[in-house]
């Protein structure tokens, strides 16, 4: 059998391999970030709930490789834990989040805030290996090396609603700085608080040990 191709076998074959090329290129391309789909707050294993005030607010943090991998940047890599805020309101009237404030506690008294956008930026573009796992062959870069997409993604994952309607649920992301510590969860507490009702009174603080997170059964595949 001849193994010589015609000139017209060869631009099939260069064709289908850039048709696979360009393929994998708008695959990756289309990767964005979904925010998870949040459940009523009292569902989650870290949770506190206030009865009287008909609000609770739950954390499920994203410690694992596994739940992780819904972002295309590896952020403990570069000492920041992702935490997943669940906010339920399950009264008659609205309640405001535009003064919360948001505080993890390591067991060792560490007060450590919510980074900010800004935060999370810089530390990124210190680690540019870390700002994306697969990036494409003509990545767009803003603030410092940092790509749009990356950008893109902090600012979809981000907690940052104002409030929550009456019988709803608000939920986003809060990005926590644990570099240096090997075991952040481990006899750490939440506190969030400067939740308000519709009459503007602060709500009760909200504090969630996050012992009640790592002691949770582990869900079944």
């Amino acid at each position: 059998m001849s193994c010589i191709r015609t000139s017209s076998q060869w631009l099939r074959i260069l064709g289908a391999v850039s048709a696979l090329l360009l393929c994998s290129v708008v695959c990756l391309a289309g990767k964005h970030f979904v925010m998870p789909a949040a459940q009523p707050a009292k569902t989650y294993p870290a949770h506190d709930e206030h009865p009287s005030e008909a609000v609770t607010l739950a954390l499920d943090p994203y410690d694992m490789a596994d739940k992780a991998s819904i972002f295309s940047v590896h952020y403990s890599d570069v000492g920041l834990m992702p935490i997943f805020l669940v906010i339920t309101n399950d009264g008659d009237q609205p309640v405001s989040l535009a003064g919360m404030n948001a505080q993890l506690i390591t067991v060792n008294r560490t007060k450590i805030p919510p980074a900010t956008e800004d935060d999370l930026y810089r530390r990124l573009a210190r680690a540019p290996g870390s700002i994306s796992p697969n990036p494409l062959p003509w990545p767009k870069k803003k603030k410092g090396g940092v790509s749009q997409d990356t950008m893109d993604e902090i600012q979809t994952a981000q907690f940052a609603a104002k409030a929550v309607e009456p019988h709803g649920t608000q939920s986003g992301f809060m990005f926590f700085d644990v570099s240096g510590i090997s075991t952040p969860l481990a006899g750490a507490n939440f506190y969030l608080t400067g939740v308000r009702d519709a009459k503007g009174n602060d709500l009760m603080y909200f504090e969630v040990p996050l012992e009640k997170y790592l002691s949770a059964p582990a869900k079944p595949n």
